[in-house]
């Protein structure tokens, strides 16, 4: 009976041994996306998303919810490593219970409890000593999961500054956004402020360019870094009204417009970044599990298509053949919207629409003394304080 129940210890504790080294390799050290129906990580990300996001839905005030999801990035990566450790802890305690022999202090009986602490130490290079193991196999295993301890501190060290910057790569583009299209950004708004720096209300086809080259690599970095760690889908942006989702949505928008036809605006480069964004769309989907949604609602109706129209034409930004460009927008955005909005979904986030109907200041205008300051000194002039929506009307 005791063999018995050593071979199924052993058998057990090397299932789980290699099982969460399979996992970590994969997760770290790997880059590229593992397609194997069932895998630990992701396994531990729904395990635990599932819940958090489930208190987040009985937070009512939008800003505390989203100050309460943001934690749960940074948190489930902590949470991981410790899953990672937990599982070789109690894998190698299970070696040690089928095959090791071990004395303890005082001559107290050995039961696997203490043979789940004793590898604890052993992991964690503790060394108390109170535990000792005596055959050639155990001291062996507790040699060999010392060494892992070590390599594990070290995935630690080098795995959290490799997610953090990738973070930071993410979030300086989202960033720069918010002068360019708002806050939160909009294709619409993107191209008004393109065609109002310019005299003759148009849009300069090289600097338009340029933004859609710098937005393709990014999107091609997003794609990268998301899929090489996954867990950054989870990590937040500094403001509420900004998200990575959100300027993927933006420049899909924005590109969608310029391949419908934009009267003065040749559409190559515009093809490639769409293409891009349009990966990374697809792939994150995937990784963030999402699922497809016939019953989405419409983002953008035929009020809102006139709207955008105008919003447009008094920039100076026309589209060819406005209903011909409805039927080919309407295409292209079957193409990227069921993604988006399913990612949107599982992640609680919120996609920004084709256009902002009010007015809103751009994150940069936003000071916790603006208003004071700006209130004080235009009511020595008598005048109201203004509320600008574009980066031009402060100089």
């Amino acid at each position: 009976m005791n063999s018995h129940l050593n071979i199924v210890a052993i058998v057990a504790g090397c299932v789980i041994i290699v099982a969460v080294l399979l996992d970590a390799f994969e997760t770290v050290v790997l880059p590229r996306r593992v397609t194997r129906h069932f895998k630990l990580t992701a396994w531990f990300y729904r395990r635990t998303w599932i819940p958090w996001k489930w208190i987040a839905g009985r937070i009512r005030k939008p800003a505390r919810q989203q100050s309460f999801l943001g934690y749960f990035g940074p948190l489930s990566l902590i949470l991981l490593l410790e899953f990672w450790a937990t599982g070789l802890i109690l894998g190698f305690a299970l070696l040690q219970f089928g095959a090791g022999k071990h004395e303890q202090l005082g001559n107290e009986p050995i039961t696997f409890g203490r043979l789940v602490y004793q590898s604890g130490e052993t992991f964690f290079t503790l060394g108390y000593g109170d535990i000792v193991p005596t055959s050639g196999l155990s001291r062996a295993l507790s040699v060999i999961e010392a060494g892992m301890g070590f390599a594990f501190l070290g995935v630690v060290i080098g795995y959290l500054p490799v997610v953090y910057g990738g973070f930071s790569r993410r979030e300086i583009q989202i960033s720069m956004l918010d002068a360019r299209a708002g806050s939160p950004p909009t294709a619409t708004e993107l191209l008004v402020r393109l065609a109002g720096k310019t005299d003759n209300r148009g849009i300069d086809q090289l600097v338009l360019d340029q933004v859609l080259r710098d937005w393709e690599r990014w999107a091609g970095e997003l794609l990268e870094s998301h899929l090489s760690y996954p867990v950054l889908s989870f990590f937040r942006s500094q403001h509420n009204n900004q998200s990575w989702l959100g300027a993927l949505v933006t420049m899909l928008d924005v590109t969608s417009l310029l391949i419908t036809g934009v009267e003065g605006i040749h559409p190559a480069q515009a093809k490639l970044t769409f293409a891009m964004a349009r990966h990374a769309a697809v792939d994150l989907a995937q990784v963030v599990n999402a699922h497809y949604d016939p019953n989405t609602a419409e983002r953008l109706s035929e009020a809102d298509f006139q709207g955008l129209l105008e919003a447009l034409g008094s920039a100076g930004v026309k589209l060819r053949s406005p209903e011909e460009a409805r039927q080919k927008l309407t295409r292209l955005r079957s193409m990227y919207e069921p993604y988006l909005q399913a990612i949107a979904r599982n992640l609680m986030l919120t996609l920004p629409p084709w256009r902002n109907l009010a007015k809103t200041r751009d994150n940069w205008q936003a000071g916790p003394w603006d208003n004071l300051i700006q209130a004080k000194g235009l009511a020595v002039l008598g005048q109201k304080p203004p509320t600008p929506a574009r980066i031009e009307d402060h100089f």
